[in-house]
């Protein structure tokens, strides 16, 4: 049976499995038609057009939200393979031919996407020049549901979160460090070790729920035998730009990444702290479906980073 829906699959016209893929991934007739440069009505009749073709229903039409029927989800793990089959094929003749272009779409967690990705980009720019990108935020477990969801391809993050599906590669290794304004109501030097009552004294600013900074403070805690209740959280934040300025401001302390606030630490606007027993290293991993063909950009862009954290790793 997988046999003949297969060769049914290879007779569908490729702009119909386009159109299929898009409106699976963003769940929008509109949203994909915009994406494809096509008409609402033209994305329409694509997938009636596909559901004629293979006899079946692909999309559920019963609510105003888009999801797939199981044939649907049958066809989409398919559809993906063949569209990236296809723009592998396409990237190996322009290396041949020696051009090498296309558009990559990155879905970065928050501190790999502001202080890993511009120098690993930069670099890949230089050696791929014709190809262009579009770089998304979303915090460490969106970026990996993502991938298991099939909407995007790859993604790099700062956290671990466990599936048999998928890959992680190690690119880098982060600290975090405890960070406080620099005022004399902290006059110890900078990266001395303090004692974890340190924290329980503190008002605390943490990231959301779901980024790789939250998820390993949590683990961390844990280690050490603390609930994160038995801090005195003041402020959730999304975004670690924003948790420097409260911290400067004085509204409260963070944890955050060392690159994060190396700069200012320079500049000397924020003061980094160790906390005695508390080991707050990570590492930054590519991750992507171990069952997906990656598309042919995806694998030239995993192999480059591969290359270039093993090589300057030391320069980020």
């Amino acid at each position: 049976m997988v046999i003949e829906n297969l060769k049914v699959v290879m007779t569908l016209d490729f702009r119909q499995l386009e159109t299929f893929v898009e409106v699976a991934k963003l769940k929008s007739f509109s949203r994909a038609a915009e994406k494809l440069y096509l008409t609402q009505p033209t994305v329409t009749s694509h997938i009636q057009n596909l559901e004629k073709e293979l006899g079946t229903l692909l999309i559920n039409r019963l609510s105003k939200k888009i999801t797939l029927t199981d044939a649907g989800e049958i066809l989409y793990k398919y559809a993906v393979n063949i569209i990236n089959m296809r723009e592998m094929a396409e990237f190996d003749l322009g290396v041949h031919k020696g051009k090498i272009e296309g558009h990559l779409e990155i879905s970065s967690s928050s501190i790999p996407k502001q202080y890993v990705l511009p120098h690993l980009l930069k670099e890949f720019s230089k050696k791929y020049p014709d190809v262009t990108f579009t770089v998304s935020h979303n915090d460490s477990k969106t970026v990996t549901d993502n991938i298991l969801q099939g909407n995007t391809d790859f993604g790099i993050v700062g956290a671990k979160y466990n599936s048999k599906h998928l890959e992680y590669i190690n690119l880098i290794e982060d600290s975090l460090v405890v960070i406080t304004p620099n005022n004399n109501n902290y006059p110890w030097e900078p990266y001395e070790t303090l004692d974890k009552d340190f924290l329980l004294n503190q008002k605390i600013i943490l990231r959301e729920k779901g980024s790789g900074t939250r998820h390993l403070i949590e683990k961390v805690l844990h280690e050490n035998n603390l609930a994160l209740n038995s801090l005195n959280i003041v402020a959730y934040v999304e975004d670690t730009e924003t948790i420097k300025r409260f911290v400067e401001k004085g509204i409260g302390i963070s944890i955050v990444s060392e690159r994060a606030v190396k700069k200012e630490i320079e500049e000397g606007t924020i003061r980094p702290y160790h906390i005695r027993g508390f080991i707050f290293t990570r590492n930054f991993y590519f991750v992507f479906h171990n069952n997906r063909h990656l598309s042919p950009l995806t694998k030239a862009f995993k192999e480059f980073m591969i290359e270039f954290i093993k090589n300057k790793s030391s320069s980020i």
